[in-house]
Order: structure tokens, then sequence, then C-alpha cells
């Protein structure tokens, strides 16, 4: 007997039902991926603007209609056009699955962060050290002392092949890398008091290079606490919700506060020349310590780079959110395995 009910899924879900869950499933993920694809787009387009002097995207206000301004423009439309066209083409993923992309993708600029500001920090410690001791001329002869003096060659020269460096570093890596930055803190917090009270001996780039190391702890872990649901809540209702009810409140509050928010930091650091971000990357602007470290402009870029990365953890946390509302399938947490 051919059955007469109304024709479902496997588990008995109404078609019309179904596809209009699977509608929503791709408005959110191409909206998420359509995030990170004018994340990308929008700093290049700040290279291209304030490195390569290309007019900017939109720069209609003043009656600039240049080539280089229409193709910067464009690019925001084919970052849209391109995300649609990749969840079109994937319609068979799920936003679980979507949510370990965001979360891998996040994991690796994680772990590249990590190893730059490691890097950077033991190789700017080990010139001030020799500067300081004024062993630098002996080692590197004294044209090159000189140069390595100023913030113009110190950073294009030595801390931006030490970033490339940890892309590669990161790529081939599977550990975050921002808890072991925790411990590498206290080791030199340890060593800082050792010296002090026993060898009567302290320097500027010490406790420079502790604080350059607690700033990306914090920032740059931030987005890995955020995935783990570790960041204080200060609530009187959401600990009784449902998970339906969390993942609304969860996919409300990324809309309105978490991704908003990322953009603020990015639109006031980029927003000119004269941003906050802008300004320090191209001036390389230290602090002028004398034999300090020439982290100034770096840590300034944390901000940038901590926006980046919550933006990135929280695509990944609204296709989480909404799939935790549709009752979906998996696990809402991540593996702890690949994090530490």
């Amino acid at each position: 007997m051919i059955a007469t009910s109304r024709a479902g899924d496997d588990n008995g879900m109404p078609s019309r039902e179904q596809d209009s869950v699977f509608n929503a499933e791709i408005l959110v993920r191409w909206f998420g991926w359509s995030m990170l694809a004018i994340l990308v787009v929008f700093l290049l387009n700040n290279y291209l603007t304030y490195w390569q002097d290309w007019p900017g995207a939109f720069p209609f206000g003043n009656g600039s209609f240049f080539a280089r301004a229409w193709v910067q423009s464009g690019l925001y439309l084919a970052a849209i056009v391109y995300s649609g066209f990749y969840v079109l083409r994937t319609r068979g993923l799920t936003l679980r699955s979507e949510c370990e992309r965001a979360r891998s993708i996040n994991s690796f600029l994680i772990r590249a962060a990590f190893w730059a500001v490691l890097l950077i920090g033991l190789v700017d410690f080990g010139l001030a050290f020799l500067r300081g001791e004024e062993l630098l001329e002996a080692v590197s002869g004294k044209e090159l002392a000189m140069q390595l003096t100023r913030s113009d060659v110190r950073g294009p020269y030595v801390h931006i092949p030490l970033v490339a460096l940890s892309l590669v570093i990161a790529f081939f890596t599977r550990s975050i890398g921002v808890i072991w930055l925790a411990l590498l803190i206290v080791v030199a917090e340890l060593l800082i008091v050792m010296s002090r009270f026993v060898f009567s001996y302290e320097q500027v780039y010490m406790t420079d290079l502790v604080r350059f190391w607690y700033a990306s702890l914090f920032l740059f872990g931030c987005a890995y606490t955020l995935r783990k649901e570790g960041h204080v809540r200060v609530d009187v209702f959401y600990s009784n919700f449902t998970p339906r009810k969390k993942g609304l409140v969860n996919a409300i509050g990324t809309l309105l506060l978490g991704m908003p928010f990322c953009w603020l930091l990015l639109a006031v650091g980029f927003s000119s020349r004269t941003g906050v971000i802008n300004a320090a990357l191209l001036q390389f602007e230290i602090e002028g310590l004398g034999d300090g470290l020439f982290i100034l402009y770096l840590m300034t870029v944390f901000m940038g780079v901590f926006a980046i990365l919550m933006l990135v953890e929280f695509v990944g946390f609204l296709f989480n959110a909404v799939a935790d509302y549709r009752h979906s399938p998996g696990d809402s947490g991540a593996d702890a395995s690949v994090l530490i």
C-alpha cells in the first residue's frame, strides 16, 4: 500500500518546513562568510590606499572617479557575490561544520599571532640586550648597528619577516600556543625578579618584553575564551534557558553587540592615515626609551588583531547559535584536544 500521509524527510519534517530551514541556513551561512570576505577586502583596501597610494573605495564625495577606485569599490560586491556562490556550491554543509571551518581559520590566525609575538619579543630582546651592553656594533658592524636603531628599519626588515615566518610555522603546527604564552610571562617575570634582587641588574627592555607578552595574551586569548564560553556572563536568566533560547540570545547578541563592536574598532583604527592603527603602522611608532624594545606600534596593532580574531570567532559563534536554535545535531563545543 502506498502511504498517503504528508510527504516529509526521514525525520518526519514536512518538506515545506524542511525547505524553510534549508533556506534560512543558507542565508545565515551567506551572511557569515560575507562578513569575513568583506573583512579581507577591507584590510586589502586599507593596504592599497595608505601604503600604495590608491584613491580608496567609494571616493565619490570629492568627485574622484578613478578606475582604481572602482576596482576597490567593486571588491566589496565581489566578496558578497563570491560568498553567495560558495554557499550555493556547498549546500550540503551544515552550520555545525561551517562553525568548525570558521574556528579552524581562527585557530590558524591565533597560532600565527602567538608565534609572531614570541619571535619578535625574543629577537627584539636580544638586540636590545646587545645594544644595552654595547655589544651590538661588535656583532653586526657599525653601519648595521646604526640601522637597527631606526624603527623604520627594525619594523620592515626584522619584524615583518618574522611575522611571515610565523605564518609558515602556524601552518605546520596544530597547537594554538597562546596558553604557553602565560608560562613564558611567568618565566620572564621570575627572571626580572631574580636579576633585580639577586644581581641588582634591571633594564627597560626586560619589562618591555613582559608588557608585550601580557598585552598579546589578553587580546589574542579573548577569541579562544569566547570559543570555550569562558567570558564572564552577568546573567540572571540565561543559565536557566533551554538550549534553543540560549541559541537565540547568542545569535542576537552576536549580531547586535559582538560584530558591531569589532567593526567599530576596525573603522576607528583604519579610518584614515591618522587612524590609531594606521598612524602607528605607517610611522613604525616606538617609545623612544633608549634601550627599550621597538614594540609600541605593534601593541597598537594588537587592537586591530583583536578585532579581527573576535570577528572571525563571532561568525563561528553565530553559526553555532543558529544551529542550537534549530536543534541541529552535533556538539556546540570545541574539541579541546586541538586547541592546547
